[in-house]
Protein backbone atom coordinates (compact mmCIF):
# COMPACT_ATOMS: atom_id res chain seq x y z
CA UNK A 1 0.00 0.00 0.00
CA UNK A 2 2.70 2.42 0.68
CA UNK A 3 4.26 1.40 -2.89
CA UNK A 4 1.51 2.63 -4.43
CA UNK A 5 1.74 6.14 -2.43
CA UNK A 6 5.38 6.75 -3.36
CA UNK A 7 4.92 5.51 -7.24
CA UNK A 8 2.09 8.35 -7.62
CA UNK A 9 4.59 10.94 -7.75
CA UNK A 10 6.49 8.94 -9.97
CA UNK A 11 3.98 9.07 -12.25
CA UNK A 12 3.36 12.70 -12.02
CA UNK A 13 7.14 13.45 -12.90
CA UNK A 14 7.09 10.92 -15.71
CA UNK A 15 3.57 12.24 -17.28
CA UNK A 16 4.89 15.43 -17.42
CA UNK A 17 7.95 14.95 -18.82
CA UNK A 18 6.80 12.70 -22.02
CA UNK A 19 3.76 14.40 -22.03
CA UNK A 20 5.65 17.84 -22.45
CA UNK A 21 8.06 16.56 -25.69
CA UNK A 22 5.15 14.99 -27.07
CA UNK A 23 2.33 17.86 -26.76
CA UNK A 24 5.17 20.42 -27.55
CA UNK A 25 5.85 18.94 -31.21
CA UNK A 26 1.92 18.96 -31.46
CA UNK A 27 0.71 15.72 -31.12
CA UNK A 28 -1.49 14.13 -29.22
CA UNK A 29 -0.30 10.91 -28.86
CA UNK A 30 -2.30 8.87 -30.27
CA UNK A 31 -3.98 6.44 -27.90
CA UNK A 32 -2.05 8.72 -24.63
CA UNK A 33 -4.53 11.31 -26.00
CA UNK A 34 -2.40 14.18 -24.59
CA UNK A 35 -3.97 17.09 -24.33
CA UNK A 36 -3.00 21.15 -22.98
CA UNK A 37 -3.85 23.44 -20.72
CA UNK A 38 -3.14 27.02 -19.19
CA UNK A 39 -2.60 27.47 -15.27
CA UNK A 40 -2.53 30.81 -15.25
CA UNK A 41 -1.71 32.76 -11.53
CA UNK A 42 -2.39 36.78 -11.46
CA UNK A 43 -0.62 37.72 -8.22
CA UNK A 44 2.78 36.23 -9.69
CA UNK A 45 1.82 37.27 -13.28
CA UNK A 46 2.05 33.41 -14.36
CA UNK A 47 0.80 32.44 -17.35
CA UNK A 48 2.29 28.72 -18.69
CA UNK A 49 1.08 25.77 -20.82
CA UNK A 50 1.43 22.07 -19.15
CA UNK A 51 0.53 19.01 -21.40
CA UNK A 52 -0.97 15.76 -19.78
CA UNK A 53 -2.32 12.42 -20.40
CA UNK A 54 -4.59 10.39 -18.09
CA UNK A 55 -3.12 7.04 -19.75
CA UNK A 56 0.28 8.04 -19.61
CA UNK A 57 -0.22 8.62 -15.86
CA UNK A 58 -1.98 5.51 -15.09
CA UNK A 59 0.90 3.58 -16.80
CA UNK A 60 3.69 5.43 -15.37
CA UNK A 61 1.97 4.95 -11.71
CA UNK A 62 1.76 1.07 -12.21
CA UNK A 63 5.44 1.19 -14.29
CA UNK A 64 6.67 2.56 -10.80
CA UNK A 65 4.54 0.66 -8.59
CA UNK A 66 5.98 -2.56 -9.86
CA UNK A 67 9.81 -1.59 -9.70
CA UNK A 68 8.93 -0.46 -5.74
CA UNK A 69 7.47 -3.81 -5.43
CA UNK A 70 10.16 -5.49 -6.56
CA UNK A 71 12.69 -3.36 -4.88
CA UNK A 72 11.17 -4.29 -1.34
Amino acid sequence: MIAMFKAIPCGIFLTLLVALFIGSGGSSGGMLAIFSFDVVVTEINLDMTLYWSWTLFLAGTGLAFAILLMMD
